[in-house]
């Protein structure tokens, strides 16, 4: 599929800045209602806005190393290329979620990662890049933010040590 822009144009256009997962970002939304810890699942550690919302971007060559959130957090495709999302379930399952709007290469332009799940993403395509958003309800906070260790990824998931060592 054909880009109209190109990496740098979302960049400067979007005032993105860079993550600490990898990438660069930009939040564009916190909802003023706020739950309480009391309503929260475990894992949330105080209060949350309802939800959040950011933009994300990746180039060919960068990834999104392997986190988990306490949250559900729903991807939306906005342009460039597909987006290769790996979600490492809670129960091991290992599942490669492709975000994009090639139905027919089994592209979808929304996934969704569950709260709990280890996830991690790249651009496959050679000199693509990947505009998308991210939507978290309850919101993001960092708090509830962990990156993920390799060696106790690893230790945890042995069957999934190639695309753990790639992505963290």
């Amino acid at each position: 599929m054909g880009n109209t822009y190109n990496a740098q144009y979302w960049k400067d256009k979007l005032n993105l800045e860079s993550h600490v997962e990898g990438g660069s970002f930009k939040e564009i939304y916190r909802a003023e209602h706020v739950l309480p810890k009391e309503v929260l699942k475990p894992g949330h550690n105080g209060e949350r806005a309802a939800s959040t919302s950011i933009y994300f971007l990746l180039e060919y060559g960068q990834f999104s190393a392997f986190h988990r959130i306490a949250s559900d957090e729903l991807w939306h495709h906005y342009d460039g290329t597909a987006l290769c999302i790996y979600e490492i379930q809670t129960d091991g399952k290992l599942v490669k979620h492709l975000l994009g709007k090639d139905f027919d290469n089994g592209e979808r332009p929304q996934v969704i990662i569950p709260a709990g799940s280890w996830f991690g993403s790249r651009v496959e395509e050679e000199c693509g890049y990947t505009l998308c958003g991210c939507t978290v309800a309850p919101g993001f906070d960092f708090a509830d933010f962990e990156l993920a260790d390799k060696v106790q990824l690893i230790q945890q998931y042995p069957q999934h040590d190639s695309i753990i060592n790639e992505l963290t």
